[in-house]
């Protein structure tokens, strides 16, 4: 079975594609299959999401792109900016993962935070496409790993 076990840095023209749901891109260790059938084990550091777009090193020396599978997603339109931001906080306090675009949020289908956003008197329409949430306050900010989680630094006051 193909390994992958490595992110790379650089860019390269990949070999092939990992077609993944967000949920699976969010696992460090799983067994699936490469976009062509193939099947791969993904060892990678823990506490780091693959993004979209992101390139992959297999044991073999071939390159790998990550794709964000479409998933079946809510997502939210507001007329007024402040309506949108209304959502956004409500939603983030329920700790819901969200894509935030210019003009619309969208998070993982669930019936229940429709009404929710609804009741805000915002619309919701449910579609499928890739998800590609924010990758939060935490994570390093490398352009080469959007979304990876390194270590925090604390700073200590007197």
């Amino acid at each position: 079975m193909l390994t992958i076990s490595q992110r790379l840095q650089e860019a390269r023209k990949p070999d092939g594609q990992l077609i993944l749901p967000y949920e699976a891109r969010c696992r460090s260790r799983l067994r699936t299959k490469l976009a062509d059938g193939e099947n791969v084990a993904v060892f990678l550091a823990r506490g780091q999401v693959l993004r979209g777009g992101e390139l992959l090193l297999t044991d073999d020396g071939r390159v790998i792109e990550v794709r964000a599978a479409p998933e079946v997603v809510s997502t939210v339109r507001a007329s007024e900016p402040l309506q949108l931001l209304r959502a956004a906080y409500h939603l983030g306090n329920r700790h819901v993962v969200l894509q935030i675009g210019a003009d619309w949020l969208r998070y993982l289908h669930d019936h229940v935070l429709d009404d929710l956003v609804r009741g805000l008197g915002l619309s919701v329409i449910m579609e499928e496409t890739p998800f590609e949430p924010e990758a939060g306050a935490y994570a390093v900010h490398d352009p080469h790993r959007v979304g990876s989680v390194g270590e925090v630094s604390h700073q200590h006051l007197p």
